[in-house]
Order: C-alpha cells, then sequence, then structure tokens
C-alpha cells in the first residue's frame, strides 16, 4: 500500500475538547460511536502513532471557522492553533483556513495571511454552521480570494447531523448547488467533502461535469461508500476522488484497511489516495 494523504482531519487534543472547540456533544459521541478512552481527547503525539500504524504519511489539519460568532453553539479553531503543529511537523501536517462568510473584509485578509504567512494550503467552509447555501453571495468574494491565491476550497455537502443537541443545522448544501459555483469561477478547485450523502448521485455528477470539482470520502465509512461512488472511483472518476477521513470520526486505520479491501485498481488506489491530493493542493 502507497503512503496516503488524509485531507480532512480536525484537531482533536485534549485542548480542544476542554475549550469546547469539537462542536459535538456527548450524544454525537454516541451517534458515532466514538470508544469511551476517546472522548477527552487524543494527543498529538498519539495521533501521529495512529497515522503511522495506518501509512498516511500527511494529514490537512482544519483551522474550523463554524458559524456566525453570534450565533448559539458556534466556534472555531484559530489559525496559530494549527499552524503550531504544521510548524512543528512540517512533513506531517498541512494547515486549511476556515471561512466565515459573516466575516466581510477581515475573513479575506485572514484567508490571505493563512496562505501567504502561515503557508496553508486551502480553504475550508461548513455552509450549514451558517445556515448559509454555499451559492450565495456572501461566499463569492472568498472564492474569488481562493481564485487569486491558487488553493481549493473544500466544503461539506449533503446532510449534517445533529453536532449538538440543543443546536440543529439546516443541511443547506446539496451538491447540485456546486454547479453555479463552477460555472461562475472556471479555475477554482472545489472539493465537496463528507461525500454528498444522501445525494451522492448529485456529487458525482458535479465531479464529472466540471473538470476542477472533486469529491471528498471522509465522514463515512469506506466499507460502505455507495456503489455508484466506488465505481466512479474505480474507473473513470479515479483522478476526480481524494481519500479522507474527517477524523475523529473514522479512525485511519480503519478507513485505510477499509479501502485496501475494496480492491480497487492500482492506479486507481494511487490516485485515490495520495497522488491526486498532492496535485490539487500543491504538496
Amino acid at each position: 500500500m502507497h503512503r496516503a494523504i488524509d485531507i480532512v482531519v480536525n484537531l482533536f487534543t485534549p485542548q480542544e475538547v476542554a475549550a469546547g472547540q469539537t462542536g459535538f456533544d456527548a450524544s454525537f459521541t454516541t451517534q458515532v460511536r466514538m470508544p469511551e478512552h476517546m472522548k477527552t481527547g487524543v494527543s498529538i503525539d498519539d495521533y501521529l502513532r495512529k497515522m503511522d500504524a495506518a501509512g498516511i504519511e500527511r494529514s490537512l489539519l482544519i483551522a474550523v471557522r463554524a458559524g456566525d460568532q453570534r450565533m448559539k453553539g458556534s466556534f472555531e479553531i484559530p489559525y496559530e492553533q494549527v499552524a503550531q503543529w504544521c510548524r512543528k511537523h512540517p512533513d506531517r501536517f498541512s494547515g486549511l483556513a476556515g471561512v466565515d462568510p459573516y466575516r466581510g473584509m477581515q475573513g479575506l485578509r485572514d484567508l490571505e495571511h493563512a496562505v501567504r504567512e502561515l503557508g496553508f494550503v486551502g480553504a475550508h467552509v461548513y455552509p450549514h454552521w451558517f445556515r448559509l447555501a454555499p451559492n450565495e453571495a456572501l461566499y463569492y468574494p472568498y472564492y474569488a480570494k481562493c481564485c487569486e491565491l491558487d488553493v481549493p476550497i473544500m466544503m461539506q455537502v449533503g446532510q449534517n447531523l445533529i453536532y449538538q443537541k440543543d443546536v440543529r443545522l439546516p443541511s443547506v448544501a446539496r451538491p447540485i448547488l456546486l454547479d453555479q459555483i463552477a460555472i461562475d469561477f472556471p479555475e477554482l478547485k472545489l472539493l465537496g467533502i463528507h461525500i454528498g450523502v444522501p445525494w451522492t448521485d448529485e456529487m458525482i455528477a458535479m465531479a464529472w461535469k466540471h473538470e476542477n470539482v472533486y469529491i471528498g470520502i471522509d465522514a463515512y465509512a469506506p466499507k460502505y461508500l455507495p456503489q455508484a461512488l466506488k465505481h466512479y472511483m474505480n474507473s473513470y472518476g479515479s483522478h476526480k476522488v481524494m481519500f479522507g477521513t474527517d477524523w475523529p470520526v473514522i479512525d485511519p486505520e480503519r478507513a485505510v484497511a477499509e479501502m485496501v479491501a475494496h480492491d480497487f485498481r492500482p492506479e486507481a488506489m494511487r490516485q485515490i489516495m495520495r497522488d491526486t491530493a498532492i496535485k490539487v493542493f500543491k504538496l
């Protein structure tokens, strides 16, 4: 098995758990069947050992901006909190800059700083946390800035679960909404992560239609990937799909083992697990 790159990883050390920077509560950890010993967080050293055991050479760490800061349940992981680990382990971690469309020009300056000064390799947005569909005008300056900086942007498409019992977020990002964005920004590298469930066929259609739209297969155990997506990955779409876990949601060792079990064509597997991420994120 070739070395892998995990394109969707959340900081989940005791620091983030204690500071309420995970965005989910105990009921969510139960829903995703998180092992008891993990619930207080996993140190970076322990996570690096997991990466090594799984054969993952690099993880993209998200400096999450989740929700309008005036709204209950919103949280963020400051860019610097991610940048410190990228500096400490430059050969293992790269940063992704969270986007909050409500921060206006300051948010754009932050994104530029993250890429130019901190060396982040892409942007990330969770549309549901902002209750704002990804084709809304407020996001467009960020798409333009990503083109200018020549970095990709990833976003959760499809449904979202209830991460906190008392904060229920709408599923505002059907994959078909990427269509207009890709038309308006043909040079924007756009990733729909979390595979677009329950609209996976829409996600495949978008990646098939637009040269610069890609699919991230994180957040769901690879064992349960939809049949249509598996066919796409193993055939005409092998260069349009990237491996990820959404750690701590999916364990990296499990994810890699389940990918290997699919027995994809070696060339397809190499592209999904590593080569496409290297090309898209310029790693």
